[in-house]
């Protein structure tokens, strides 16, 4: 029987819904804490810290802030121990794509006023039914 205690080290004894990758697939993206987010961003965390624990260690040293955490370059997040270039790029090219995303145009959508318009619009998805 999976431990359910988070404070266990290695993330495969937790209970399933305690598991970053498994809540999101369960209950949605919205419901991870930053630190579940950005703990399955790194992937593991050391012999002594859980990946989730690694990741409350890196919010902590910027007071909780996403846009603090997206200040910190590849260099300073390799300073944390257990974070190696290749998670630390996984983290920064993250929050580089959550800013891009703040900054594109949102792409307007076609008004759908009539039945035809309706129709042209749904038919592709209903094809496959």
């Amino acid at each position: 029987m999976a431990d359910s205690d988070p404070g266990n080290l290695n993330i495969l004894n937790w209970a399933e819904d305690d598991r970053p990758r498994e809540k999101l697939l369960k209950k949605g993206k919205a419901a991870l804490s930053d630190a579940e987010l950005i703990a399955i961003l790194l992937g593991s965390g050391t012999r002594s810290l859980s990946a989730v624990e690694l990741a409350k260690l890196i919010l902590k040293e910027v007071g909780h802030n996403l846009h603090d955490l997206a200040k910190l370059s590849v260099t300073d997040l390799m300073k944390f121990k257990g974070v190696g270039e290749a998670k630390a790029i996984s983290i920064v090219s993250a929050l580089e794509i959550g800013r891009r995303r703040t900054e594109a145009p949102v792409p307007k959508r076609a008004e759908l006023t009539t039945a035809l318009q309706f129709y042209r619009y749904l038919k592709a998805f209903m094809l496959d039914l």
